[in-house]
């Protein structure tokens, strides 16, 4: 059986710097998380030619989301797929984190409330839903299962972990969620972390110095 072709672009938004990617297999593509200033995250839609099918989130602090709005002004209708535990974040400044910046992000309600267990299909491709709370509480990662791939928003970096000082966050929960769902994923899994360059788990579950044993 041949590998499904995937393709995964990124831009780097705003002044967090937060990794957004469009994720595209065959004429399907979605695009995960959108941040703060995300014309660069528009023009990589628009220079793939495929109107996503939806907007998926790892999570809802307001770097994750504060381009939706834009993003649906170009492509009216697309749906929003987020943890089900964050569900109320989207229309809560304070909940998702933009309120303490004296901003008031707010996107529309989701259409797609995600859970542990659930199976997205996106072109060829399936991906598993992990739930890996600890940064915010409905944290979540996407695993390709045809490509060593996943996304794991801000719970695992190069090098770092996520923060977990936070309201909602919790540092027991966080390396909980990377030693008993993502460093049980194969080494050679692609890491695309929502800030910084990318890495695999053989990288961090063998040199990440903020998670041993």
């Amino acid at each position: 059986m041949t590998r499904p072709e995937l393709s995964i672009r990124s831009a780097a938004l705003g002044d967090y710097q937060t990794n957004c990617y469009t994720v595209q297999s065959g004429e399907h593509l979605w695009v995960i998380d959108a941040g703060y200033q995300p014309a660069p995250l528009v023009q990589l839609i628009e220079e793939a030619g495929i109107a996503p099918e939806a907007i998926v989130l790892t999570h809802a602090h307001s770097d994750h989301i504060a381009g939706i709005n834009e993003v649906l002004a170009k492509y009216p209708g697309t749906p929003i797929w987020i943890g089900s535990e964050e569900e109320d974040w989207l229309s809560d400044p304070n909940l998702n984190l933009s309120a303490f910046l004296g901003l008031s992000v707010t996107a529309p309600a989701a259409s797609r409330l995600l859970n542990e267990g659930d199976v997205l299909t996106l072109g060829e491709t399936t991906w598993n839903v992990l739930h890996t709370p600890g940064h915010s509480p409905g944290s979540k990662t996407f695993v390709c299962n045809q490509a060593p791939v996943a996304f794991v928003g801000d719970a695992l970096f190069a090098g770092s972990i996520g923060r977990s000082d936070f309201p909602g966050c919790s540092h027991e929960q966080l390396l909980e969620s990377i030693r008993t769902k993502l460093y049980t994923l194969p080494d050679e899994t692609q890491v695309l972390c929502g800030h910084g360059p990318s890495t695999t788990i053989g990288q961090e579950r063998n040199h990440n110095p903020f998670v041993q044993g």
